[in-house]
């Protein structure tokens, strides 16, 4: 891509919504797939068909053993975005009523809102408070005899606060309804040893802190969670009927899957497990928790995002408003002064805008990753001034 000589080194901070750059063996992994293993998986017998049916079964291992899961209760989605609409459709009836979050991301929210518009399902979506965080005793309250779902939020993408997932996913078990974890800003970004104790259903992406590429994403199902297909069609296997296979897996990783990305995310599980989870996580915690330690004391500066000290926060997003400027204009600013790239408006998440108190234009998110630096923060913080002293 061609760059404006007149702009700054490109520093960039966008990393919520893609981690970037991706670690040397996730770049070399994807290419040599991409050039060199021309094959659709689960679609043949020949070496190089079996070769990589074997990698996608140490794909499902890999990140088994990262959430602390059975391997075959884990599918390979296109996206987060696809394995959340599988999930939801593949779950709800005619006449249920399900409970969503103002927290929630859009790729929840708009397709319950669908489904809510065809008379199909009665939806409420619970409030969060002006920190985003939503109170679990408000699904005791929306909780009605045909609730059938409860949907929420592992961490908001826009302030990167967490949820107290588990007293959440409580109230869901204790009547019998089935809980759906958007994961996307957490998983690779807050250790949880046993996920298959939080949620019923676990979705997130492969391109963000796991570290992958686009093309794929992680859905974990528990075990006895079955899904209606939302998509029909091709899978390798039972080929000779007109009927779906019934496997968890056959129902979301319908048609060809994208080889190279498969390999590439494999390579990032592997990556962040080479360097320690923890390691990783704590080195964009640093670097979160020094941006917010400055930007607070900036006059005129409100940070949304809580204090990464306090624990609160799940993924290094500090979210945050300057006086006198819309948040697309402290965007364009950065990259003009300082050659910060970091995202502005409503994150596709416009409910919880309504509690920050950022309905006016949304919010700066400035998302730090594993290859950021402290000159990152540096060039934020001299920006910031500029604009506002």
């Amino acid at each position: 891509m061609n760059k404006d000589d007149n702009y700054p080194q490109r520093r960039y901070l966008d990393n919520a919504a893609t981690t970037w750059p991706k670690p040397e063996v996730v770049w070399e992994a994807w290419q040599q797939a991409a050039r060199e293993n021309g094959v659709a998986v689960g679609r043949g017998a020949y070496q190089e068909a079996l070769a990589a049916a074997d990698l996608v079964h140490q794909l499902r291992q890999e990140v088994s053993s990262l959430l602390g899961v059975l391997p075959e209760r884990i599918c390979l989605p296109a996206s987060a975005t696809l394995g959340l609409n599988q999930s939801i459709h593949g779950i709800v009836k005619p006449g249920d009523h399900v409970i969503a979050t103002a927290a929630d991301h859009n790729a929840t929210l708009r397709p319950l809102h669908y489904l809510r518009e065809k008379g199909c399902i009665s939806l409420t979506i619970v409030p969060c408070d002006e920190r985003g965080v939503v109170d679990p005793d408000e699904l005791v309250r929306a909780w009605q005899a045909n609730t059938r779902l409860v949907t929420v939020s592992h961490a908001s993408n826009v302030t990167g606060v967490t949820q107290e997932v588990q007293a959440i996913v409580n109230v869901a078990r204790e009547r019998d309804t089935i809980s759906i974890l958007d994961a996307s800003q957490s998983m690779g970004q807050v250790v949880m040893s046993q996920y298959d104790s939080i949620a019923d259903i676990i979705v997130s992406p492969g391109h963000k802190w796991l570290m992958g590429m686009h093309g794929i994403g992680v859905l974990y199902a528990r075990q006895g969670i079955h899904l209606d297909p939302l998509i029909q069609g091709g899978t390798g296997t039972t080929s000779e009927s007109l009927e779906m296979p019934v496997k968890i897996q056959d129902q979301v990783e319908v048609g060809t899957s994208d080889f190279p990305a498969v390999v590439a995310l494999l390579a990032g599980c592997r990556w962040l497990k080479e360097e320690g989870l923890k390691s990783v996580i704590a080195s964009c915690r640093g670097f979160a928790q020094a941006c917010y330690d400055e930007l607070s004391d900036i006059p005129g500066v409100r940070v949304i995002s809580p204090d990464p000290a306090s624990g609160a926060l799940g993924p290094p997003i500090i979210s945050m408003v300057c006086k006198g400027y819309s948040p697309a204009e402290v965007a364009a600013l950065f990259e003009q002064i300082s050659g910060v790239q970091v995202r502005s408006g409503y994150h596709c998440a416009a409910r919880i805008h309504e509690f920050l108190g950022t309905s006016q234009g949304g919010t700066v998110r400035i998302s730090f990753g594993p290859f950021s630096g402290i000159e990152d923060v540096e060039a934020i913080i001299s920006a910031t001034k500029e604009i506002m002293l």
